[in-house]
């Protein structure tokens, strides 16, 4: 215990001020996309904003579970399971947002006469909508087998995981189904849009630099599926540690899997799908530094050119 005390107030510090600095980051690009009606209107950047909440409410709950671990205050079951099942479907719904917005960018490229009406702004809630309601079947099942099982408001004597609460089979298999069809799903719909996108590219009617870079726009999608996965890791190695080690070792382990597939993933994807848009980033850069780099009539109109959707950028 003596160890635990020298030790938690370094590493709560090592992870909260990395993940303040990307919460502020999503911050400023969430009050960007606030401040031009384009950036609401567009079903690419209405995409990329609910992506952008998506990722930091998952990093705050993430930081406030961390925290309650390392300095060990013990959660209610209840707050704990509202805690994990809101955890759980901010990071299905996450997932699922990447084959919304690999689909836009597949309409936009291979349809582009008719992206405007497909991606509308209703259509695009919609899909929100859509998703947000297959993200959450897992964790009300779940909640619904927790509470007619064990419905007791007793305090949690270790990390508020879902290894320690769930410790039933049929919370595994129910886990590892809905995993497994999220991610085939998301899979099979980046891997048709990035092929199609591909192939439409070889056509002479196609503008060949959009195409090029709506297939390195669905690829980073497909990076951003690897990165979740791998944080699927998370949840098996805390399996292992608690069974095999001490709680020292189990702190360690954890802090070392919330760097490594929380903390980056979850943070320098946005800011990377951000910045490679040149419309966005110049007002991003301009209200991140507080207005010290100049703003030069950032211009993010968006015309159809040949077609197909082009958003101006003039500095």
């Amino acid at each position: 215990h003596s160890d635990l005390s020298l030790y938690a107030p370094v590493k709560t510090f090592l992870s909260v001020t990395p993940c303040v600095i990307f919460l502020y980051v999503n911050g400023v690009m969430i009050f960007t996309l606030r401040k031009k009606t384009v950036f609401r209107e567009t079903s690419r950047y209405i995409l990329f904003g609910h992506m952008l909440w998506l990722d930091t409410l998952h990093l705050f709950m993430s930081v406030v579970l961390f925290v309650c671990a390392i300095s060990r205050i013990f959660i209610l079951k209840n707050v704990c399971i509202i805690l994990l099942a809101a955890a759980q479907a901010l990071y299905q719904v996450a997932l699922l947002n990447l084959a919304l917005m690999s689909l836009e960018r597949y309409v936009a490229i291979c349809f582009p006469l008719r992206h405007a009406k497909i991606t509308s702004y209703r259509r695009t809630h919609i899909a929100i909508s859509v998703v947000w309601t297959m993200g959450l079947i897992q964790c009300l099942s779940e909640m619904i087998i927790f509470y007619a099982i064990d419905s007791t408001n007793t305090v949690m004597n270790l990390f508020c995981s879902r290894t320690t609460l769930f410790r039933l089979q049929i919370y595994k298999k129910l886990e590892i189904v809905f995993t497994c069809i999220f991610f085939v799903l998301v899979c099979f719909v980046i891997i048709f849009t990035y092929a199609s996108i591909a192939a439409v590219a070889k056509t002479a009617a196609c503008d060949k630099m959009s195409a090029k870079k709506a297939n390195k726009t669905v690829l980073l999608h497909l990076i951003q599926l690897g990165l979740c996965a791998a944080s699927i890791l998370v949840g098996v190695i805390q399996e292992a540690i608690y069974v095999y080690t001490d709680y020292m070792t189990s702190l360690h382990v954890m802090y070392f899997c919330f760097v490594v597939f929380l903390i980056f993933p979850k943070c320098l994807s946005p800011l990377i799908y951000g910045l490679r848009d040149q419309a966005f980033s110049c007002l991003f850069k301009y209200y991140f530094t507080f207005g010290f780099k100049k703003q030069n009539s950032c211009n993010t109109e968006i015309h159809l050119v040949g077609g197909i959707e082009k958003i101006l950028d003039t500095m």
